[in-house]
This record gives C-alpha cells, sequence and structure tokens, in this order.
C-alpha cells in the first residue's frame, strides 16, 4: 500500500493507495486520477477524483485521456495528485509518462526512466506504448524509443550507449 512519489507533489500507486485516507492526507493529495473501471473514487473532504474509464487491455484508447490528464495534473495548485491504476504497473504509468512528456518537457525515454526510478516495476501494455509513441512524435516530431519483436514479446526498445538493443523490461 504505497504510493511512488514522482515529482514533489505527484504519486503513482495502485488502487489500495486511494483508499488509505490516512496516505491521502499525509501526501497532501487533493486530486486522485482513478484510471480503472472497477475501482471506486473514495469520497475525502478536499479531494477531487478523476475518473479515466479505461481497461488495461493494448487495444484500449488510454491516449484519448493523455491531455486532459497531464492538463488536470498540470493545474492542481491545491495540493499533490495521485495517479493511480488497479497496482500501478501499466495504466497510471503510462499517464504520468504522458504528462512529465507534455509539462515537463522531456522525451518518452527519459519519461520512462524517470518513473521507472521511483517505481521499478512499471510495464505499460503493447498498446499503451503504441499510444505512448504517438504523443511524443506529437509533441516533438520524433519518437526516442521504437516498438521490436523480442522473445518476450513486442516491447519498447532503445539503444544502449554502445549502440545494442535494450528492451523497457531491462532498462
Amino acid at each position: 500500500m504505497s504510493a511512488s512519489q514522482i515529482t514533489p507533489s505527484l504519486f503513482l500507486s495502485g488502487a489500495d493507495a486511494a483508499l488509505n485516507q490516512a496516505l491521502v492526507s499525509s501526501k497532501g493529495i487533493t486530486l486522485i486520477i482513478n484510471a480503472t473501471l472497477a475501482h471506486t473514487c473514495p469520497a475525502y473532504r478536499g479531494v477531487e477524483c478523476l475518473r479515466v474509464p479505461v481497461s488495461d487491455m493494448p487495444h484500449a484508447r488510454l491516449g484519448d485521456h493523455f491531455e486532459r490528464v497531464a492538463l488536470r495534473i498540470h493545474n492542481n495548485r491545491a495540493g499533490s495528485t495521485l495517479v493511480h491504476c488497479a497496482a500501478g504497473m501499466s495504466r497510471s504509468p503510462a499517464l504520468v509518462m504522458a504528462y512529465l512528456m507534455r509539462y515537463k518537457g522531456v522525451t518518452l525515454r527519459e519519461a520512462h526512466e524517470w518513473v521507472r526510478g521511483s517505481r521499478p516495476y512499471i510495464r505499460p501494455n503493447a498498446g499503451f506504448w503504441r499510444q505512448l509513441l504517438d504523443y511524443e512524435k506529437k509533441l516533438y516530431g520524433r519518437n526516442t524509443v521504437k516498438m521490436a519483436v523480442t522473445p518476450l514479446g513486442v516491447l519498447p526498445e532503445s539503444k544502449d550507449p554502445q549502440g545494442g538493443p535494450r528492451y523497457c523490461l531491462n532498462w
């Protein structure tokens, strides 16, 4: 039941953290972004909940919510924001990476490394990666990650400093 701190006012977690009122209060959270279909939004005084009703399936259209969620996180001046999905591994990290690209000016690769530095077990599904790649291309006109067929399935690939391939699970 932990929340990973991404920035001084942005946290990422699974659904259990959002249901812990003491945790929400101690982190100064005034906005909860709930990226699930089934988990309820808690009703805490002074805390707004924004629902992003998307399943954790590669065909789900999470990218349709990138701009709206990023803007809402950016405009939350009242306190901190908690972004969560069921496990804090796929939907919510993808939303946080989109926010970091849009409002912190980082590439997708940098956003992934930033989030993974705080929450090492993130693993957005392949469809969300494709949508993040489209968003990065829209924002910056280029991609810093590409999708590659691997023995583990289709994964995001980047080049390591020596020029060889590195996959998102191994960064």
